[in-house]
């Protein structure tokens, strides 16, 4: 488990995690003025208010903050699943906020993995086929060496030949995971990824997202509300009100809960 947190308050933007010699790790994908809003008038929303953030490359960064904070839609601004109103994306010197929808299509396919609190397998297809479905549907080669390496790590070798039917959640999590990891994308975001399992199948795909960043090089960002799973990131950002307004670098679930309970008392003190 990571070590004890350092909380570092930020107004606005936020480096990349620190690496092992304490130096910034290098961007994998960054945001610069990012501002989404919903509406117009008096009655719009906005649920980004002008963010700069950069994630670090191999690097698990976690993002959280209340309901409405703007979470999610940061990290769907980031995968390009959604518009931003303003400002800047770019994933792995790509500028996805230019980007038209075909493009947006090839950057999934090709650039970025995604695992969701719904496992989104394929009912009819085996394990083995849902992970290289990806692939296939790209038309590009499963490398076989890579493909034996990540179902090794999540655990899957002796499940490739069953459907989703035939495994538990967790299992069936895990090949969500691998089928994310399998195509070696920049990055992998993962929204509320344990918000389905249990503590003993949260703990098992947790483990293997740390593991994907540290022993694969994998850089991944997730959302989540769980102060545990969050625990098991590098780094853990905190929204408010579509802004950054603090982090912890090496975070514990204690210090996690710490600044969520402090974010709560300074809205209801608003």
């Amino acid at each position: 488990m990571p070590s004890p947190s350092r909380t570092t308050t930020s107004p606005t933007a936020v480096s990349g995690a620190a690496g092992i010699t304490g130096e910034p790790a290098p961007t994998i994908a960054s945001a610069r003025g990012l501002v989404k809003t919903y509406g117009k008038g008096p009655t719009a929303v906005h649920a980004l208010a002008g963010v700069d953030v950069d994630f670090g490359r191999g690097r698990f960064t976690a993002i959280m903050g209340p309901s409405g904070s703007g979470k999610s839609t940061l990290m769907h601004c980031m995968a390009g699943l959604d518009s931003p109103t303003a400002g800047t994306v770019v994933v792995d010197d790509l500028v996805v906020s230019g980007m038209n929808q075909r493009q947006l299509t090839k950057l999934r396919r090709t650039q970025l993995g995604f695992v969701f609190q719904s496992f989104n397998l394929v009912p009819t297809l085996t394990a083995e086929e849902n992970i290289t479905l990806p692939l296939d549907i790209a038309r590009k080669p499963v490398d076989r060496a890579y493909f034996a390496k990540v179902v090794d790590a999540v655990g899957l070798t002796d499940r490739l030949t069953h459907r989703p039917s035939e495994l538990s959640g967790g299992q069936q999590q895990r090949v969500a995971c691998a089928r994310a990891l399998v195509s070696r994308p920049a990055v992998v975001f993962a929204d509320e990824p344990t918000g389905n399992l249990d503590s003993t199948s949260s703990r098992e795909v947790l483990t293997f997202l740390r593991e994907s960043v540290d022993d694969l090089g994998q850089s991944v960002v997730m959302v989540t509300h769980d102060p545990v799973a969050a625990s098991y990131a590098h780094r853990v950002l905190f929204l408010a009100d579509g802004r950054i307004v603090d982090e912890v670098t090496d975070p514990t679930p204690d210090s996690v809960l710490a600044v969520l309970g402090s974010l709560t008392r300074k809205k209801a003190a608003a």
